[in-house]
């Protein structure tokens, strides 16, 4: 492999986690406002795994190599970048090319790692945590004393909003499709967690808030739980949708909406422009970093793989056994 070049993970063609290949491929070059970063570790999400069944597409201009989150240090600084020298350790969220041994960022999506953790760790943050902020607490407007339902709790969106939320002084209820997921959930900070597969979220969150429901759901199901969404949300409540793993389509009661002055949003993170993921970066070092150095947030890393084992990650992902974060070691 030629100095110029670098291993990467390439997408052979749609389908099972075989055909993650490793590849070699041309080292970019960072342009004007980016970073190139010497990746250390990139996270497994699970948008990565829609991009491998050729469900997710890349954005007009990105990479075909699939990533979404990396931590490392500068290797190089594209002109008109400032604040950052070569050698210093970053991490960043990326719209692709993170599963490579060398990635490009633009420079307000990076963010200096927390003070006390390993560049593993840090690669864990970004997608998840960036998603959280901007929809939990930005999107969702979720406070100190109110309650928030969060689906997939032990997932790595899961784990994280579960932390953030009860950090920020709120209380969490979560779902979960296993008695030990449930477990872990509580011990980041859920009041309860439901397994969703035998018993009803709907009645044992309406029953541990004395009826009145919840004023924030985070749901990356859709399909059939949109409906019940809209019933565990308390008066003036708000429904944020960030995945539809069940499902793009729903029916609902209008006048439900209209009676208790419900708001329903959701957002996508990948397509959005650098200036805005870069105010989401500036929110998230300003609001979170300051938890995750205290200790009283971190991310849960489940596993991790070689960057030539990406497919391994992707069994296990698929497979919905992991609790947390999954991340690829260069």
């Amino acid at each position: 492999m030629t100095v110029e070049s670098m291993l990467a993970i390439e997408i052979r063609e749609p389908g099972g986690p075989d055909v993650l290949v490793p590849a070699e491929r041309p080292r970019p070059v960072p342009s004007a406002g980016e970073i190139l970063i010497k990746v250390a570790a990139a996270g497994v999400n699970r948008p990565d795994v829609f991009q491998r069944l050729g469900r997710y597409p890349p954005p007009p201009g990105v990479t075909d190599i699939p990533g979404l989150e990396v931590s490392g240090t500068v290797a190089q600084l594209g002109v008109e970048v400032t604040g950052w020298q070569i050698g210093d350790a970053v991490c960043a969220l990326v719209a692709g090319g993170g599963y490579a041994e060398y990635c490009v960022a633009p420079s307000p999506q990076c963010l200096p790692p927390p003070r006390g953790l390993d560049l593993v760790a840090a690669a864990a943050i970004p997608e998840t945590f960036f998603t959280v902020w901007t929809n939990v607490f930005e999107r969702g407007r979720l406070t100190a004393g109110e309650s928030i339902l969060v689906h997939g709790g032990s997932s790595g969106i899961g784990t994280t909003a579960i932390q953030l939320a009860r950090a920020r002084g709120s209380r969490v209820f979560a779902t979960a499709g296993s008695a030990k997921k449930c477990a872990a959930c509580e011990r980041l900070g859920a009041e309860r967690a439901v397994n969703y597969r035998d018993a009803d979220f709907v009645a044992t969150v309406r029953e541990a808030t004395l009826g009145r429901g919840v004023d924030v759901v985070l749901d990356m199901v859709g399909g059939e739980y949109f409906a019940r969404n809209i019933e565990v949300l308390a008066v003036e409540g708000r429904l944020v949708e960030i995945a539809t793993l069940g499902g793009v389509k729903a029916e609902l009661n209008i006048q439900t909406i209209m009676q208790r002055r419900l708001t329903i949003t959701g957002s996508t993170l990948r397509a959005r422009r650098v200036a805005e993921k870069g105010v989401i970066a500036a929110a998230v070092h300003q609001q979170v970093w300051p938890l995750i150095e205290s200790g009283a947030v971190k991310p849960i890393i489940h596993a991790t793989f070689p960057l030539r084992d990406a497919a391994a990650a992707h069994r296990v992902m698929e497979s919905s056994e992991h609790i947390g974060k999954l991340v690829l070691t260069a």
